[in-house]
């Protein structure tokens, strides 16, 4: 279903849509009020729906969508404006899955071509999950299903023998209300600096590091070249931006070319962390599309860290945390709600 008030947006993902022999547009809608009342008379699987609308907007809506059909994926589709990205991050945080930016005139942000590339790619990643509910822990060698019902083997490592001196977490479908639920149990009277690479663009990222400060009582801000992590501090790698830390443990800003098409990209932020702290880095990787964070978790486990992955059954998309678990390269894959607690000792210095 697609919800928006502009009939040029909704033509533009109708195009998008309809010469895709696998996706079909079921309900074209022009605010939230018709949403929820075309979501009670028709199926549908995903949602794309804007920000800003007449009658009813996408924030009101959400509860009402979600209500009427639980698990109901929405992807918000939002400008690049200050105001819509603090919406777009409240929505996240009442349900929604994931959003899109809408084209740019200017072709600053995503023109046309790359917004039916990544849309469709949402569409296909959020639609296609299987509703089969996988086991939370799988002891190594334990065979478990997958959504698509063939099973897989997951090797867990060892767990971590040192106490971490840094933390680390990647995500990015489905990121925000992971990394919400996570940094709530585990953060609070940190001893160690945490770093965050959530793929998001610039100026959602600010908004984001003032919401996890909100959420979840623990300073975090949008990181900065040249600040030094402190022990108890968040830090958010900026959109358009990849985030390292250097030999002096500074962190670093860079432009370097995106890495699995994503800047901020987890990969070099572990890498990083990797060649600086050894076997003192703990990385986290969580819901997210693609294997950002398979090669820096690798290398982290190289050099002696361990890696923590969120679990299938409670990510929105086990695109990322999947990469990591099935090559074999974690100490743990646990249910988002057994992330925050069985990290949290080694946050406090305590494991």
């Amino acid at each position: 279903m697609v919800a928006d008030d502009s009939a040029v947006i909704r033509g533009l993902i109708s195009r998008a849509i309809e010469a895709e022999p696998d996706i079909e547009i079921v309900a074209s809608v022009p605010d939230g009020r018709a949403a929820v009342s075309a979501l009670q008379r028709t199926p549908v699987d995903v949602i794309v729906l804007d920000v800003d609308m007449p009658v009813m907007d996408g924030l009101t809506a959400i509860p009402l969508l979600v209500k009427a059909v639980p698990g109901i994926k929405i992807v918000m589709a939002s400008t690049h404006t200050q105001r819509n990205a603090k919406i777009t991050l409240d929505a996240l945080a009442k349900g929604a899955a994931d959003y899109i930016l809408k084209p740019s005139a200017s072709g600053e942000l995503l023109g046309p071509a790359a917004f039916h590339r990544e849309l469709l790619e949402k569409i296909r990643e959020l639609g296609g999950r299987s509703a089969a509910v996988t086991p939370s822990v799988v002891p190594a060698g334990t065979p478990r299903p997958s959504a698509s019902g063939q099973p897989k083997r997951l090797s867990l490592r060892p767990a971590p023998t040192l106490p971490p001196q840094i933390i680390a977490m990647g995500s990015s479908t489905g990121g925000p209300q992971a990394l919400f639920r996570v940094l709530k149990d585990m953060a609070p009277g940190a001893k160690i600096p945490i770093l965050v690479a959530q793929h998001m663009p610039a100026t959602f990222t600010a908004i984001l590091a003032g919401h996890i400060t909100r959420q979840c009582g623990v300073p975090a801000v949008e990181a900065t070249d040249g600040l030094t992590p402190e022990p108890g501090c968040i830090y958010v790698a900026p959109g358009n931006f990849h985030m390292t830390v250097d030999a002096t443990r500074t962190i670093r800003l860079n432009q370097d070319p995106p890495e699995n098409y994503c800047r901020p990209s987890v990969d070099p932020m572990l890498r990083s962390l990797a060649a600086l702290y050894g076997a003192r880095v703990l990385a986290v990787i969580l819901t997210g599309m693609g294997h950002d964070g398979l090669s820096g978790s690798r290398a982290v486990v190289e050099a002696g860290g361990a890696v923590f992955a969120q679990d299938e059954a409670t990510s929105v998309v086990w695109g990322m945390p999947g990469a990591v678990a099935i090559a074999g390269l974690c100490s743990a894959v646990l249910p988002v709600a057994e992330i925050g607690p069985r990290l949290r000792p080694y946050a406090l210095g305590k494991a």
